[in-house]
């Protein structure tokens, strides 16, 4: 089975989790935690509007009746209004500022790793898959949409 396959098994707020609490283990086994990067207010502010974000977006994929299982075999909707007129992936752009946030409120920087894989995980693997799937799907109007809105900010 290819790495990327299994990857795309799990959901990317599940890989968030994996890689927010090994990032955790990795400060806690190397002595790190609380090490250098405490900007709380920022790290609030980063959670508080990354879950926004997310959630913003999947309350809109909900009521526009299409899917938010990223490995679906097809999507009911081309979704292109709220956050998706900014970014083509806020629920992406939502976890690595979660991520992003928890490192910077725990202080530790091997914390930093979870969002630099997050990103990695939904860039290299999980957006490629919907990319292709979108555009096959959705054709033209997909490819509009595409040269017309940045894939993160």
């Amino acid at each position: 089975m290819r790495t990327d396959a299994v990857i795309l098994k799990l959901p990317p707020p599940i890989w968030t989790l994996a890689y927010l609490l090994i990032a955790a283990g990795v400060s806690f086994l190397t002595g790190w935690r609380g090490a250098g990067l405490p900007l709380v207010p920022v790290a609030v502010a980063l959670v508080v509007l990354g879950a926004a974000l997310t959630v913003a977006a999947a309350v809109l994929f909900r009521k526009v009746g299409t899917e938010l299982n990223p490995t679906s075999a097809v999507n009911r909707v081309l979704v292109t209004t709220g956050p998706f007129r900014f970014t083509r992936n806020p629920m992406y752009l939502g976890l690595v500022t979660v991520a992003l946030g928890v490192a910077l409120w725990v202080g530790a920087y091997a914390m930093l790793l979870a969002p630099l894989a997050t990103f990695a995980t939904v860039n290299f693997v999980h957006v490629p898959y919907e990319e292709a799937k979108m555009r096959r799907q959705f054709g033209e109007a997909f490819e509009t949409y595409r040269r017309t809105v940045r894939r993160w900010i």
